[in-house]
């Protein structure tokens, strides 16, 4: 069994933003990536996917996001590749292909167990495995008795195999709306929602959202622990969305009320041939590995935590939980802020053991 000060699960941007953090206070981290490159999850976002931020707000701490023109918005491809070279540079051990299946409590130090039956003896352990490992499921009229394809966003790419097909898509945010949106230009589209799609303008005052939310401090402000549910977040846009809605590709409908073998039920009693249904409705923390440790999560399967440190468990801590600390939390902007607070602590912590 390998010794190591803390185990890193997750090779994405907030694996890597921590093993940042932890070098520059002293400490050795040992990153454990369950896919073969680091890169967390975004090979795997749909084909068009494109940052919400621009260039200039997407960087980790270190080193800025390449590129002469900063205020472009990267596309998919491009955040893969600044994570692949960022990971290159820190001087961490990165072990990829590495998949933790638990972790224990064994005496003073944490067992981190792997998939083929490795195990390390970590003196604390940072989860960073991100969401989209865990896509969630709402329980929604019928659903479960509806006989034609379902698929959440997290395994759609591209409009091509739904060409020409009718299909519903399910969410009031910028993943739903955005799929929606792309699906209706080769197939016939609705989205459904339970409530009405809200929107922000992407630029305000010449200038992108992003500009202002760092300008008045509204991005890095500490409001999580005030919040008792991450709120919705409405859907950016520079026009394009709200004019595609306004023209009914796609439409925006009340959910369904129930289904049909292949048909759907609508709130006016209508019932329609459906092809499929997306599932645009988010994710939650993808953290399993945690169920048998003692107080790390809520009967939901949630993290208990304050800022990202666990509240029942010393020497465990989170990074890239949505609203962590800040609206920021979860993404590649402000990754960066909570990692280094919570290896402050976790260097505080280890220095009293």
């Amino acid at each position: 069994m390998g010794h190591i000060d803390v185990a890193v699960i997750g090779g994405g941007q907030s694996g890597l933003a921590t093993a940042h953090a932890l070098l520059r206070r002293g400490l050795r981290p040992v990153v454990l990536a369950a896919s073969n490159r680091t890169a967390g999850s975004w090979p795997r976002y749909h084909d068009s996917l494109t940052l919400f931020s621009p260039a200039r707000y997407s960087s980790l701490p270190g080193m800025p996001f390449p590129g002469a023109d900063r205020d472009r918005y990267p596309h998919r491809d491009e955040v893969v590749a600044y994570l692949t070279a960022y990971a290159d540079r820190l001087d961490a051990e990165i072990r990829t292909g590495c998949r933790v299946t638990a972790v224990r409590r064994i005496g003073g130090a944490f067992a981190v167990d792997l998939e083929g039956g490795g195990r390390l003896s970590a003196r604390a352990v940072v989860a960073a495995s991100g969401t989209f490992g865990r896509p969630h499921r709402p329980a929604l009229p019928g659903l479960e008795e509806y006989a034609g394809q379902v698929l959440h966003a997290a395994d759609y790419r591209s409009p091509a195999p739904f060409t020409g097909r009718r299909v519903v898509v399910v969410g009031a945010g910028n993943s739903a709306v955005q799929t929606a949106a792309e699906l209706a230009r080769t197939a016939r589209v609705t989205l459904a929602s339970r409530a009405p799609v809200k929107f922000a303008a992407q630029r305000v005052l010449g200038h992108d959202l992003h500009f202002s939310l760092a300008r008045t401090g509204l991005d890095t402000a500490p409001l999580g622990r005030l919040l008792p549910r991450p709120p919705a977040q409405p859907v950016l846009d520079d026009g394009r969305y709200r004019a595609a809605l306004a023209a009914g590709q796609p439409d925006r409908r009340a959910m369904f009320t129930g289904t049909d073998g292949t048909k759907l039920v609508w709130p006016d009693g209508e019932r329609e041939e459906v092809d499929a249904i997306v599932l645009a409705t988010g994710y939650r923390p993808d953290l399993p590995y945690l169920a048998g440790l003692d107080g790390a999560l809520d009967a939901a399967g949630n993290p208990r935590h304050r800022e990202g440190l666990s509240t029942g468990v010393p020497g465990l801590a989170f990074v890239g939980l949505e609203w962590q600390r800040s609206l920021s939390s979860n993404s590649l902007r402000g990754v960066g802020r909570d990692a280094d607070r919570i290896t402050r602590c976790l260097a505080a912590h280890l220095a009293r053991q």
